[in-house]
């Protein structure tokens, strides 16, 4: 079975951890390491023959147009993560609104292709901000993949589907696909990537792909971030300790544990994914 990957292009100083301390305002002040962290995940996508789905914040996009173009000349597809990396939940239908339109036809005429999907920062499309799916309908997009079923305190819909469905919400209908959890008396436990995958050891994180695929029987979808390969990325603040720890944690190991899994296991994008399935397809094409 192919699983899904996917990957949330922002800079390290984009990172939910530091929103109250680093505005977007700002963010030319700050060390650029994304198009080098960018590198390593490419040639490592290359020589395993695995292909990803591409979130990418539009401030990046609009820096370096020559990653998104060298990106998608590589296969992979591209998708929108916001402009600015804002939580949704905090932004007025409005601003999210020039916000998804701005990220949209930036990628566009980058790559010259539609671009199709997308996924809120932080999966910051809660019970409270799903009132975005319409608008994401509206602007023309055909998936999105915010939704995050578990409890976390930023985002997450603990009650949402485990695996992708159409989700249809005041009459707009999306593709929603869901990053992964693992089912366990009762609750639903996050697995998917990020500070999960850096947390975990990786035997975990490889049993949790099998089980999936061979007894429910559906894809796993994994994500991570540039930065999270970085174990020399400058310290901009001082956090909590847990916020350290979340941050911090793993970055030195994290590339050999994503070169495990392209090797282990068999990953396309997103939009892949979508087209061999009838029930997903008709609404990607329509």
């Amino acid at each position: 079975m192919k699983n899904i990957l996917t990957i949330d292009v922002e800079d390290y100083f984009m990172a939910s951890v530091f929103k109250e301390h680093v505005k977007p305002s700002n963010w030319d002040k700050y060390q650029l390491r994304v198009k080098e962290n960018i590198k390593p995940i490419l040639n490592l996508l290359k020589q395993t023959k695995n292909k990803a789905t591409f979130f990418f914040v539009g401030w990046i996009a609009d820096k370096y147009p020559d990653i998104v173009k060298e990106v998608f000349d590589s296969g992979h597809e591209i998708a929108s993560h916001g402009f600015y990396h804002q939580l949704v939940y905090e932004q007025s239908d409005l601003e999210f609104r020039e916000d998804i339109k701005k990220t949209k036809y930036l990628l566009e005429k980058i790559t010259g292709s539609l671009i199709v999907g997308y996924r809120a920062p932080s999966y910051s499309i809660t019970k409270k901000s799903q009132w975005a799916i319409g608008l994401l309908v509206a602007e023309g997009y055909k998936y999105d993949s915010s939704f995050f079923p578990i409890i976390h305190d930023k985002g997450g819909m603990p009650n949402a589907p485990r695996f992708p469905f159409i989700l249809n919400y005041l009459g707009n209908e999306i593709i929603e696909i869901p990053l992964s959890t693992f089912r366990f008396l009762n609750l639903n436990f996050p697995v998917a990537g990020g500070g999960y995958f850096r947390i975990l050891p990786y035997f975990m994180f490889n049993k949790t792909i099998n089980f999936l695929n061979s007894v429910e029987k559906k894809p796993f979808v994994m994500y991570f971030h540039p930065w999270e390969i970085d174990y020399l990325q400058p310290e901009i603040v001082d956090l909590s300790n847990f916020n350290k720890f979340r941050h911090y944690y793993g970055l030195r190991h994290t590339l050999k544990k994503i070169e495990r899994a392209l090797h282990d296991f068999e990953f396309c994008p997103i939009i892949d994914f979508i087209l061999t399935k009838h029930e997903f397809a008709n609404r990607i094409n329509c």
